[in-house]
């Protein structure tokens, strides 16, 4: 059984990082794209969404290296695994898209009152966001997919950090087409607009991977109870807890049973116990059974 974790565990983290080697690859051409062409037509939005597509190659590089101490087996002083450390790096992308938002909404905002207003808006201008914008939009699509397929949080985040710079970048290109048509505040502006999609995709980034790790329950307690009491010879379960990643999960219960049963049956019963609750929820890697006799009173000896 521990072989099998291990393998899991190991393929896990291989198939996740193969989606962050290319979705990174992608990130940094959008954002060279945007943030170079951004500065050499003084387009502020522009420079800003570059920079937000930036973050996300910053957070594919930390997802990676996230992914690569998740996949590690667990030892001495990690005895479920390391399998949180997804959790840290996905914690680490929010850090890096609140900085981002702080970088871009001040720069906006200075913009603004200073009443400065040199962006210059040229057909080029239009081609590289559009460009982007299909890239990321087919990027976030991609990572969705897997993040479901390998239940995995960082992807997760990431996949929610590229949907922001979908939703920017739209905003971006409704910039561009404002300062052409005589109101140039429009770019710092839809600056602040992005500083405000950043802000939102670290707040869902944060929410996500703090659920997990303050031991938010992973499986509903109720279909964990179905289950056990549809098996001929279980009396009652009861203190059902469970925990872990979504793609890892741990759970344990106590299994009530008759007195007069014996260990050896009372062993079978919390395996097959186990077997059903593993072929119903994959991401469940260990399942604690611990067995009392239905009826059974503690305080008296």
């Amino acid at each position: 059984m521990l072989q099998t974790n291990l393998l899991h565990t190991n393929s896990h983290a291989r198939s996740v990082a193969r989606v962050l080697a290319v979705v990174f690859v992608l990130n940094v051409v959008v954002a060279l794209a945007k943030l170079l062409w951004g500065i050499m037509s003084q387009s502020m939005s522009m420079s800003a969404d570059g920079m937000h597509s930036l973050i996300d190659s910053l957070g594919n590089v930390v997802g990676l290296i996230g992914i690569f101490i998740a996949g590690r087996p667990a030892d001495s002083t990690h005895p479920y695994g390391h399998s949180k450390f997804e959790l840290f790096a996905s914690l680490v992308i929010g850090c890096f898209l609140i900085i981002a938002a702080f970088e871009v909404g001040s720069g906006a905002i200075e913009r603004i009152f200073s009443g400065v207003y040199v962006a210059t808006i040229t057909p080029m201008s239009y081609t590289v966001m559009g460009i982007t914008l299909v890239v990321n939009l087919c990027v976030t699509t991609y990572e969705r997919k897997c993040a479901k397929r390998f239940s995995s949080s960082i992807l997760a985040a990431d996949a929610m950090h590229t949907l922001s710079d979908v939703l920017t970048s739209i905003g971006v290109i409704v910039g561009l087409v404002l300062v052409q048509a005589g109101f140039p505040i429009a770019d710092p502006i839809m600056a602040l607009v992005v500083t405000v999609f950043i802000v939102i995709s670290a707040i869902s980034v944060f929410r996500s991977s703090l659920r997990p790790l303050s031991d938010h329950s992973q499986i509903p307690k109720e279909r964990i109870l179905e289950m056990a009491k549809g098996i001929p010879g279980v009396v009652d379960v009861h203190a059902v807890r469970s925990r872990g990643t979504e793609a890892e999960v741990y759970c344990d219960l106590h299994l009530l049973v008759d007195p007069q049963m014996t260990v050896l049956e009372a062993h079978r019963l919390g395996d097959k116990l186990e077997s059903k609750l593993k072929d119903a929820f994959p991401s469940l890697v260990e399942v604690l059974v611990h067995v009392e006799p239905y009826g059974y009173d503690d305080d008296v000896l």
